[in-house]
């Protein structure tokens, strides 16, 4: 199984950081369901705008406490470098 790190841009320009097993389910809930996260149901639409593949869960979490501690500027440019 592959583990995704991952990065929304929210309706207000807000980045979101986040950790799934299925990208494309977990960006639908995000948007549509009651099952996405608190932060972004008060954000639609959001917009995919960046993607890590892992291996294993205990390596995406790790990226995603990495780049949650960074700063807007440095996950615009991680974006941008994509």
């Amino acid at each position: 199984m592959n583990y995704h790190v991952y990065i929304l841009e929210c309706s207000d320009e807000s980045l979101y950081v986040g950790c799934t097993n299925n990208l494309e389910k977990r960006v639908r809930q995000h948007n549509e369901s009651k099952h996405g996260a608190r932060y972004t149901k008060l954000r639609r639409p959001v917009v995919l705008m960046y993607s890590e593949k892992f291996e294993t869960l205990r390596e995406a979490r790790q990226r995603e406490r990495e780049i949650k501690g960074w700063r807007r500027e440095k996950k615009l440019n991680l974006i941008n470098k994509a």
